[in-house]
């Protein structure tokens, strides 16, 4: 699955009012619920589950980065959010950068193998500073939106 595949113009914010990793992951939440990719009443589950996963090692790739993920039953289908923070989040990053773009993805239970190329090709195409640079630069939602179809159309 690519970034396309599992964003929604609407669960994209622009700028993230959060300032750490852990308050970065709640909003990320809050807009799938706000949404309806998520059940509100699963809310707080699947905040923890996400949380569990981030405690075990920072999702900080580096190059100002954040990709927290998690499996979860709660869910039918893949689903992500991406937030951009021009201030930058402390992600407990790997190379101790401030994080400026947080990508967080909910896989269903069960479906590692998915998870697993979701995760690759969100990090690959993340990794690539001209995507990262004009998503940073983009304006609002509906272009971040159409650079990231752009670019995982091809």
């Amino acid at each position: 699955m690519t970034l396309a595949d599992v964003l929604k113009p609407e669960n994209i914010i622009p700028e993230m009012r959060s300032t750490d990793r852990w308050q970065a992951i709640d909003e990320l939440i809050d807009r799938l619920v706000s949404t309806g990719s998520v059940n509100a009443e699963h809310r707080e589950a699947i905040a923890a589950v996400v949380k569990k996963r981030e405690t075990s090692m920072s999702t900080g790739i580096g190059f100002g980065v954040g990709i927290p993920h998690a499996s979860t039953d709660l869910i039918p289908e893949v689903i992500g959010a991406l937030g951009r923070s021009k201030a930058g989040i402390n992600f407990e990053a790997l190379d101790n950068q401030p994080v400026h773009l947080v990508m967080l993805f909910l896989v269903p239970q069960g479906q590692f193998q998915k998870h697993l190329q979701t995760l690759a090709n969100i990090a690959k195409l993340l990794h690539n500073r001209e995507f990262r640079q004009s998503l940073e630069e983009a304006p609002d939602a509906e272009a971040i939106y159409r650079i990231i179809k752009g670019q995982t159309g091809k």
